[in-house]
C-alpha cells in the first residue's frame, strides 16, 4: 500500500530537469496533445456534417446555424486569459481536466436541445469554455518540454485535428445517417471524455541548473565518493569541510621543524594528534559509516511562481503586429471547412462523396504540418519569413474556390488549402516562443493574450461567410472573407520584425542613457564628511610645509 501511495505521489510531482529535455516525459505530453487536438479543433472542423440536418430540422438559415460554431470559437479564444490565470493559480493539470469535463457536458446536452438558441448555450458557451481550458494549457506545457525539436514535435502532435477530418468525419457522417444526429452527438461526447485522461498526463516541468542539483546531491550523500571506489583519505573531512591532505584542514604538520601541532587537540570520536619525532600518532576518525536513516518521501519541488496575468507584452510593438496577424488569419481557419460540403453539392457531387473533400483537406493538412515542422527544424530560413510566405499563398488559394465548378478542380483547391492551412495553423501559436516574437519566458502569458485577440475573428468568420451565402445564394462566396483575412494577416505579419527591431533599439538607447546618468551621478557625488589630508613622511622633515 505504501508503495502504491509513493507511486501516486511521484506521478503527481513535477518533472525536474537540469535543462530542457527535448524528450523524456515530453513524448507523453505530445501524445496527450494529439488527442486533445482530435477532440477540440477536430470536432469543431467536422461540425459541418450536421449543417444540413440542423437547418432542415430547426428550419433555420445557414447564418443562424453557423453562429453555433462562431460562439464556440469566440468563447474558446475570448476566455484564453482566464485559462492563463487558472493555470498559473492551480496548475495546468486540473484546468485541462475541468475543460475535458465541460466539453463532454456541453456536447452531450446538445443532443437534447430543441432550438438553435439552446445550442448557442450548450455548444457555444459550455463546450467553448471547455475547449479553451483544454487546448491552450496543453500546447504551453508541450512547448516547455522541447527546445530544438519544438517545431517538429508540435507540428506532428497537432495533426490530431487532421486525423479527425480524415477518419472521424466520414465515420460520424455514416453514423449520423444510421442513428440520427442526436445519438451521434452522444457518441462524440463519450469519446471527448478521454480529454480528462489527457489532462492527468500533463506533469509540469521545472528546469534547475545542473550545478545546484549536483551540489544538493553531494550534500545529501557524503559517502558517494567512497561508493565510487575512492580512498577514505580522499574524502572531505566533515569536521573542517576541507581535505585531510590540505594544510588548512585543522591538522598542521611541520616535519622539518618540530612536532606536529593541531588546532583541535581533542576531537569528538578521535584521539589527540601530535607526538615525538614530528610524526602524527593518530588521525581524527572520520565517520565513514553512518547508521541507516529512514528513507524520506521525496518532497515536491516548488513550482516557479508567476503573476496571474502579465499584460506587459502589450507594450511590445512586434507582439501587437503578430496579434493582428492572428486576428485576420483566423478568418481563414473555420469557414472553408464549414461550407465545403455544400459547395461540393452545389457543383453536382453527391453529399456522401462531398464528405471526402474534408478528407482531402485532412490528408493535405497532415503533409503540410509535417513538412513545415521539418523545414522549421532545419533552421535554414527565419521561421517568421516561412510563416509569412505560407499565409500569403493561403490567401491566394482561397480566391480560386468560387471559380471552381468541377470535381478535380475543387479537389485540387482543397488539397492546396489543406497543405497551407497545416503550415499556418500548426505554427502560429508555437511561434510565440521564438525570440522574433516574445520568447519562451513570456509565452504562457502572451499565448493567452494572443488567443484573446483572435477571438473576435473567430466570432465573425463563419457568420460573415453565412451572410454572403444568404445574399448571393452561392456557397463559393463564403471563401471571399477568408481570402481577405489571410491577405491582411500576411501584410501585418511582415511588420513584426521591423517593430521588434525598433523596440530593441529603443530599449538599448534607454539603457545607455540610464547608465550614462548613473556614471555622472557617481562622479559628482562626494561624501559630506570627506576630509582631504596631506600625508607627510615624518622621516623626511624637508618635505613638510
Amino acid at each position: 500500500m505504501r508503495g502504491l501511495v509513493s507511486t501516486l505521489r511521484a506521478c503527481a510531482m513535477p518533472n525536474v530537469y537540469a535543462q530542457v529535455p527535448d524528450g523524456g516525459w515530453g513524448w507523453t505530453v505530445a501524445l496527450a496533445f494529439f488527442f486533445v487536438e482530435v477532440f477540440t479543433y477536430g470536432i469543431i472542423k467536422i461540425f459541418g456534417i450536421f449543417l444540413q440536418d440542423l437547418t432542415s430540422h430547426f428550419a433555420e438559415t445557414n447564418s443562424r446555424v453557423s453562429w453555433v460554431i462562431s460562439i464556440c470559437v469566440f468563447v474558446m479564444t475570448f476566455t484564453a486569459p482566464l485559462s492563463t490565470v487558472l493555470s498559473n493559480r492551480f496548475g495546468y493539470r486540473p484546468v485541462v481536466m475541468l475543460g475535458g469535463f465541460l466539453i463532454t457536458l456541453g456536447t452531450f446536452t446538445t443532443a437534447f436541445t430543441y432550438s438553435v438558441t439552446q445550442m448557442y448555450v450548450t455548444v457555444g458557451l459550455v463546450s467553448g469554455l471547455g475547449y479553451c481550458l483544454t487546448f491552450l494549457p496543453t500546447v504551453t506545457v508541450l512547448s516547455q518540454y522541447f527546445s530544438k525539436r519544438r517545431s517538429l514535435v508540435t507540428a506532428v502532435a497537432s495533426t490530431g485535428e487532421c486525423f479527425s477530418l480524415l477518419v472521424l468525419a466520414p465515420a460520424f457522417s455514416s453514423l449520423k445517417d444510421q442513428v440520427g444526429w442526436r445519438r451521434c452527438l452522444m457518441v462524440i461526447a463519450l469519446l471527448q471524455a478521454s480529454v480528462i485522461v489527457c489532462g492527468a498526463l500533463l506533469k509540469p516541468i521545472i528546469i534547475q541548473p545542473r550545478s545546484s542539483t549536483e551540489e544538493k546531491q553531494e550534500m545529501q550523500s557524503p559517502q558517494l565518493a567512497l561508493r565510487q571506489g575512492q580512498s577514505k583519505y580522499e574524502l572531505e573531512n566533515e569536521f573542517t569541510c576541507t581535505s585531510i591532505d590540505s594544510v588548512d584542514s585543522g591538522v598542521q604538520t611541520d616535519l622539518a621543524e618540530g612536532p606536529a601541532q593541531t588546532a583541535h587537540p581533542e576531537l569528538e570520536g578521535g584521539e589527540s594528534v601530535g607526538g615525538d619525532g614530528g610524526e602524527v600518532s593518530a588521525l581524527p576518525s572520520t565517520p565513514l559509516r553512518q547508521p541507516p536513516q529512514r528513507a524520506e518521501e521525496p518532497e515536491e519541488p516548488p513550482l516557479p511562481r508567476r503573476g496571474l496575468l502579465d499584460v506587459s507584452v502589450l507594450k511590445d510593438g512586434g507582439f501587437i503586429c503578430y496579434s493582428l496577424f492572428g486576428l485576420f488569419a483566423t478568418l481563414a481557419f473555420f469557414a472553408p471547412q464549414l461550407y465545403i460540403i455544400e459547395l461540393s453539392v452545389g457543383c453536382g457531387m453527391e453529399r456522401e462523396s462531398a464528405t471526402y473533400m474534408l478528407s482531402t483537406m485532412a490528408v493535405a493538412e497532415i503533409l503540410g504540418r509535417l513538412s513545415i515542422g521539418w523545414v522549421l527544424n532545419r533552421g535554414l530560413v527565419r521561421k517568421l519569413y516561412i510563416l509569412l510566405v505560407c499565409t500569403a499563398l493561403l490567401s491566394l488559394v482561397l480566391v480560386f474556390f468560387p471559380f471552381v465548378t468541377e470535381f478535380w478542380g475543387l479537389a485540387s483547391c482543397c488539397a492546396a488549402y489543406g497543405f497551407l492551412l497545416g503550415t499556418v495553423a500548426s505554427t502560429h501559436i508555437p511561434m510565440l516562443a521564438e525570440d522574433d516574437v516574445v520568447g519562451i519566458e513570456k509565452m504562457p502569458t502572451a499565448a493567452g493574450v494572443y488567443v484573446f485577440i483572435q477571438s473576435f475573428a473567430g466570432l465573425a468568420g463563419p457568420p460573415l461567410g453565412g451572410v454572403l451565402v444568404d445574399i448571393t445564394h452561392n456557397y463559393g462566396s463564403a471563401f471571399y472573407s477568408s481570402a481577405a483575412g489571410a491577405g491582411l494577416g500576411a501584410l501585418v505579419l511582415g511588420l513584426v520584425r521591423p517593430a521588434k527591431a525598433r523596440l530593441r533599439r529603443y530599449q538599448e538607447k534607454s539603457a545607455a542613457e540610464q547608465e550614462r546618468e548613473q556614471d555622472t551621478d557617481d562622479s559628482d557625488s562626494v561624501p559630506a564628511d570627506f576630509l582631504e589630508v596631506d600625508m607627510v613622511d615624518e622621516s623626511r622633515p624637508d618635505l613638510a610645509v
